[in-house]
This record gives structure tokens, sequence and C-alpha cells, in this order.
């Protein structure tokens, strides 16, 4: 009897990981190609905003067009870009550069940090955001030191939390809709650092 029960708990640690593992492979391969401006194209100000878009829900999105919105309104223009599309962009023709990461099994996604290893951002100042459901203080710390590991100039660096609260005040409150105030709130003190990191 032992010996079945040890072998049939083998077998559905098996069949877990194995689900684990096809999940992984899925929510980390490389997303759709899209890519969205904003703004006037003769602004003083041009921010590049790259991520690997979610197949499951689309807050990354979500969070990078509410900071396309917010850089526009500060007169800047903007591109929102998947990473297929963002290879194709050139990093110097940006005052300023945000890198959105996902995260899955605690770490930024597959996707977001192949691009950043092959991104020429020296010197460049960058602005994170880490995505997840809830947490992402370990994927946000490793990507933080990816980016300054790649010598750019880290501004700020943000989290958003599809089912973590985003205000511990506010949890009666659509979730998701208060991620994107904070986002809008949060573009504001990156502009505002834009400005003021030389």
């Amino acid at each position: 009897m032992g010996k079945k029960t040890l072998k049939y708990g083998l077998w559905i640690v098996g069949i877990i990981l194995l689900l684990w593992t096809i999940l992984t492979f899925w929510v980390e391969a490389k997303g759709k190609s899209t890519i969205k401006y904003y703004g006037n194209k003769k602004a003083l100000y041009h921010i590049m905003i790259v991520y690997d878009p979610d197949p499951i829900y689309n807050l990354d999105q979500q969070i990078c067009e509410q900071y396309a919105e917010t850089f526009t309104r500060k007169g800047c223009f903007t591109v929102v870009a998947s990473v297929s599309e963002a290879y194709n962009l050139n990093p110097g023709e940006y005052e300023l550069i945000v890198l959105c990461a996902n995260t899955y099994n605690w770490a930024p996604d597959w996707a977001i940090t192949g691009f950043i290893k092959k991104l020429n951002i020296e010197n460049k100042r960058i602005a994170a955001i880490t995505l997840g459901a809830g947490s992402t203080s370990r994927s946000a710390k490793t990507f933080a030191d990816l980016i300054i590991d790649r010598k750019a100039i880290l501004i700020n660096d943000f989290s958003y939390w599809l089912w973590r609260p985003n205000d511990e005040s506010r949890t009666d409150e659509s979730n998701v809709k208060l991620a994107l105030e904070k986002a809008a709130q949060d573009a504001e003190t990156v502009y505002s650092n834009l400005l003021n990191t030389p």
C-alpha cells in the first residue's frame, strides 16, 4: 500500500511539473507584434516604451498605453512597441526608454530580458515597470539589476499588480483601474525626473 501511494504521489508531482513547464513556455513565448505612436514627432522629447504582451491578460498593454497618454499630455512623442517591433527601433533616437516586464516564476519575462541584453542602453535614461499577479519584489530587483548592469541610468522603477491591491485603502474598487490611476501618477514622476536627469 505504501509503495502504491508513493508511486501515485510521484505521478501527480510529475504531471504538475509537466503542466507547469508547458504553461511557462506558453506565457514566456514572444507575444504578438504591435506598435502604436502617440503625439507629435517634432516634440522635444521622444520616449520609447517596450513590453512583451502577456497571453492571459493585457494589464501590461494598458499600463504602457497609460504612460504613453500621460507623456503625450506633457508634449512628448511616444512609441509603445512589443519586443518584436522594438528590435526595429533605434534607441539613440529616444531621450527615455520605459521597459515593462511581466513576472513569471518570480522573474522578469524572457522576451524583455533578452531584448535588454541585446540593446545598447549604456548611459540611456530608463524607467522600469514590473507587473505581476501579486509578488513582484524578486522580479523587480532582478529587472533593475539587469538594467543597471547594462550601464543605463535607472531613473525610476515601479510595480503594479493584477490581484494584490494597488491601493490598500481602496480595496473595494477595481484593482486594474487603481493600477492605471497609479500609472498615470507615476508617469508624471518619470517625466519630471526625465527633465531633471542630465
